[in-house]
């Protein structure tokens, strides 16, 4: 059974840094396409970030230079640093990992694996 763990998420202020961190069990992070979305309270969910299994990268336009994805193979892990936060990246930060057969569509991938994620909170 796969298994998507989110935790590092929490309270951090406007300008200040934060690094998420997805455990899998029953999955090899390796071996697939991974990703970061977020959603925000009344907004719909979008993506953050992506890297495939051949390690290329994806990260969201207005994302890009404040926010980097990395994988730990050896730990089975997905990072997310988080850098010059802003209030409007506040929201609920998920995992997820590719299902070949069933999700949603995102950079070529198909997501359907989902943590139960970790909140982020930035305050001004």
């Amino acid at each position: 059974q796969v298994q998507l763990v989110e935790s590092g998420g929490g309270s951090v202020q406007s300008g200040g840094s934060s690094r998420l961190s997805c455990v899998a069990s029953g999955y090899a992070v390796s071996n697939s396409c991974m990703g970061w979305f977020r959603q925000a309270p009344g907004k719909a969910r979008e993506g953050v970030a992506r890297i495939n299994r051949d390690g290329s990268m994806s990260v969201a336009n207005s994302l890009k230079g404040r926010f980097t994805i990395s994988r730990d193979n050896a730990k089975n892990t997905l990072d997310l640093q988080m850098s010059g936060l802003k209030p409007e990246d506040t929201a609920m930060y998920y995992c997820a990992a590719e299902d070949p057969t069933y999700g949603d569509t995102w950079w070529g991938c198909l997501f359907g694996y989902w943590g139960q994620g970790t909140p982020v909170t930035v305050s001004s």
